[in-house]
């Protein structure tokens, strides 16, 4: 089993604010200079590859530092610092040939020995990396974690200055996927030892090997830069000349700005988006960020609960009893789409055929609101367990959206289904998180967000045993198929494909658990800005390419 972290986002936070706007003389068509300023809702936690989680981190991060490959636009992988990729017959081992011209923003060259040293350092459990469990499936990866061997029997070496070679246990067919991700870019063990504990906490204290260097972050406030990095080998074909970043928490604040002419993006909530829907500049971004609804299957508040979760006929009834596009179009109104499944919609495609994996694996009734059949469905589990009517608690965040989306979920569960009575929970995210791990609730709002664009990365957590499932959903055709899955024997692409497919009906068939909505945002962004790449999972803020229109 495939190991995945141990928590899940909340439905407000998944996205970073992102708002443009030309800087001094960037907006005067007379000016050369590309310079813009972009505003997103938190500070940078951490520099450091091995460390960093937070979206505002990562951004930076992405832009300032690369691997062997990048995601492009549309999901696309591009070569960066691998000129040559070989991949052996049985798919277990990649050779990575280096370009030579790459460099580090100190002048270093980037060689094997980076990517060698960066990989062990994360993998290391006195690193403590929140992001080391994407290792797992790199030969001897979870030995090491597991403090069973050292770091340098990591899977990875290198042959010789510019070529590295990396091992696997079995085929991982979104490994190129996963290199995106700065968590496998190469770290500089000069600098990261030179600065030890204090490496990545500020600006002074990061290097850079990406088409930006960030300057003016001291570690602490909610301003700084990113400046194109003159020793970068791509320099030619990146077009701004530096971002200026600040710190913007309030989308109305975002709103009168883009209004006033001094941003070139901000995002929109509420009713902002039905008010602007219609505007030339409205944008509308899905996420690979699924909400849906767990069951606590093992230890909710009473046994006449668990008998409930445990019952099918009642697991469909409170499914079907949910309107979600009411929900979307009429309680949240911020561009969020009904759920086609658990899986999120265009995250990949069937690789013969093209269609998306959301509807290719689409189960009608998973998803359906049907109040008759609901109330059929609840009539005859009852029965079956022997009560005439049931009390749970839903959890929630306690952020604007999750009340609402609880609130919804309340009144449609105890307007269709006679005998129902819900209580809201709604607690802070992290008091939310630590219930669901205790199995402290009965039925929790979570959501989750693709680190990579590949179905796995949400079927994964319904498997028995794993720790991003605080339902404890425990079906052996399920488990089946997802070792299948995982270790994809004869490193068959079409067969994983459909048996991840399989895996999906299953589980929404089953009704292990309720989909509400895939998470949207919409933005008004000014059409001068060009050449923004916007992925829906794994590394989404791509600058390297922008420009401003004169």
């Amino acid at each position: 089993m495939r190991k995945t972290k141990k928590w899940v986002v909340s439905v407000a936070a998944a996205c970073t604010l992102l708002a443009l706007t030309a800087c001094g003389k960037s907006a005067d068509k007379t000016s050369d200079q590309q310079t813009i300023n972009l505003s997103v809702n938190s500070d940078i936690a951490s520099m450091d590859q091995s460390l960093a989680s937070d979206t505002t981190s990562m951004q930076m991060l992405e832009n300032t530092g690369e691997g062997f490959l990048q995601i492009g636009k549309n999901n696309k992988i591009e070569k960066e610092l691998a000129q040559k990729i070989e991949t052996s017959k049985d798919g277990k081992t990649y050779t990575f040939t280096l370009r030579k011209d790459g460099k580090w923003s100190n002048g270093d060259p980037v060689t094997a020995k980076d990517f060698v040293y960066g990989w062990r350092r994360t993998v290391d459990p006195k690193t403590a990396s929140t992001y080391a469990y994407l290792y797992s499936g790199i030969v001897n990866a979870d030995d090491v974690m597991n403090k069973k061997k050292a770091p340098s029997a990591l899977g990875i070496k290198a042959l010789g200055k510019y070529k590295v070679q990396v091992k696997l246990d079995y085929p991982i067919a979104y490994f190129k996927l996963l290199l995106a991700m700065p968590v496998f870019y190469p770290q500089n063990q000069q600098a990261v030892e030179k600065y030890g504990k204090q490496y990545g906490t500020n600006a002074q204290k990061t290097i850079a090997n990406g088409p930006f260097k960030i300057v003016g972050w001291k570690g602490t406030n909610s301003t700084w830069k990113l400046v194109k990095n003159p020793k970068y080998w791509d320099r030619k074909n990146v077009h701004l000349d530096s971002i200026k970043f600040n710190v913007v928490k309030s989308p109305s604040t975002g709103l009168n700005l883009y209004q006033t002419g001094k941003l070139d993006q901000t995002m929109l909530i509420g009713n902002q988006v039905a008010n602007k829907k219609n505007s030339k500049d409205y944008v509308k971004t899905k996420t690979a960020t699924s909400i849906y609804l767990q069951f606590n299957r093992k230890s909710p508040e009473s046994a006449a609960l668990k008998q409930a979760f445990d019952n099918i006929n009642i697991r469909k009834a409170l499914s079907l009893s949910l309107n979600r596009k009411s929900l979307t179009d009429k309680v949240l109104t911020d561009g969020s789409d009904p759920a086609k499944g658990f899986v999120t919609s265009s995250l990949a495609k069937n690789p013969q055929t093209g269609v998306d994996f959301a509807k290719e694996a689409y189960v009608k009734e998973g998803v359906a609101y049907d109040k008759q059949l609901a109330q059929s469905y609840w009539k005859k589990g009852l029965k079956e367990i022997g009560q005439t009517s049931l009390s749970l608690k839903l959890l929630g965040d306690d952020d604007d959206t999750n009340k609402q989306t609880a609130e919804f979920v309340q009144s449609s569960w105890e307007d269709t289904l006679p005998g129902l009575k819900v209580t809201i929970n709604s607690v802070p995210k992290n008091i939310r998180i630590s219930r669901a791990e205790d199995r402290n609730f009965d039925v929790a709002i979570s959501g989750w967000g693709a680190d990579f664009s590949d179905p796995i990365t949400f079927l994964n957590l319904y498997q028995m045993g794993n720790s991003g499932d605080a339902g404890d959903y425990n079906n052996p055709a399920y488990n089946k198929l997802i070792d299948q899955i995982n270790s994809n024997p004869g490193n068959d692409q079409q067969v994983r494909w459909d048996n991840m497919v399989k895996a999906e009906k299953l589980l929404l068939n089953d009704q292990a658990t309720i989909p509400l909505f895939q998470k949207a945002y919409s933005y008004l962004r000014n059409q001068k800005i060009h050449g923004l790449i916007e992925n829906s999972a794994g590394p989404a803020h791509n600058y390297k390419g922008v420009s401003i229109s004169k």
